[in-house]
């Protein structure tokens, strides 16, 4: 049996892809300096698809050591899980996602979303994996870590549980009313599986409670989300737009009108 990889092997993997110049770009990008939203966050230098990579080999190596099983179709039988082997596996994941290093949280979160690729993915996996985030958002502290890992946890999550939009927003309720800007985004960042399902409700009624906050990150996944409602439905973004137009800060509005045409734009504003 393949032996599960523990934090340090992990961490040395994305090690061996790092670039010194990659890692002084990232640092700059993703605003590491004093006083910016990312203080003091470091970085490797490695890329989201080198880091993506890792994290598959992971899960096959973890998949080999009976730590979980990907559903397949029309498979006859499932190779049990060991139970030591899914306790091991659990606390590398959650030390590499408490790391101070990025990618190896970025890692840590990309292993679970991989886990959840699967339709066929029992809800009682996706809702461990759902409980195990939640725990740990205090570590999910910049726009790409929350980006790349929310719609697909807790969005899906939400989903496969049969909530309604009631039940959506009271599970959201406690991040996005959090003064913490990495929770209110992932609030914000969960309603984009629902968006996908045709279900744009509870994107609408959080993105109507943005209209105060003035942080960027904010305005820009509010607006952002906004326009996603717009590629399924113009008339109700457009809808949206007309009533709350004139209260909207700039750059929520500037992304939520980024696709409409200037014809649909002058329909905001008309009498």
């Amino acid at each position: 049996m393949v032996e599960l990889p523990d934090p340090a092997t992990v961490t040395d993997a994305l090690r061996a892809a790092a670039s010194e110049e990659k890692r002084r770009v990232l640092s700059s990008f993703f605003k590491t300096g004093p006083g910016e939203y990312g203080e003091g966050d470091l970085f490797l230098g490695v890329t989201v698809p080198q880091v993506r990579r890792v994290a598959q080999e992971y899960n096959r190596m973890a998949r080999e050591a009976g730590a979980w099983q990907r559903p397949s179709r029309g498979a006859r039988e499932e190779k049990p899980s060991d139970a030591a082997a899914v306790a091991a596996d659990e606390q590398t994941v959650c030390a590499l996602l408490r790391s101070p290093l990025h990618e190896a949280r970025l890692c840590a979160l990309l292993i679970w979303v991989d886990r959840l690729l699967p339709a066929r993915t029992p809800l009682a996996a996706r809702e461990h994996i759902y409980r195990l985030w939640r725990r740990h958002t205090g570590c999910i502290n910049n726009w790409d870590l929350v980006d790349l890992s929310t719609p697909q946890i807790a969005g899906g999550y939400l989903l496969a549980a049969g909530m309604d939009d009631a039940a959506c927003l009271g599970e959201l309720e406690p991040l996005f009313s959090s003064e913490n800007l990495w929770e209110r985004r992932m609030a914000l960042l969960a309603t984009f599986a629902l968006i996908r399902s045709g279900r744009p409700g509870a994107t609408l009624r959080l993105a109507g409670r943005c209209l105060a906050d003035r942080r960027d990150l904010i305005q820009k996944a509010s607006g952002w989300m906004l326009r996603e409602v717009g590629k399924r439905d113009e008339a109700l973004l457009l809808g949206f737009l007309r009533k709350h137009h004139a209260a909207m800060p700039r750059t929520m509005f500037r992304y939520a009108i980024e696709r409409l045409s200037p014809a649909q734009r002058a329909q905001i504003t008309a009498p």
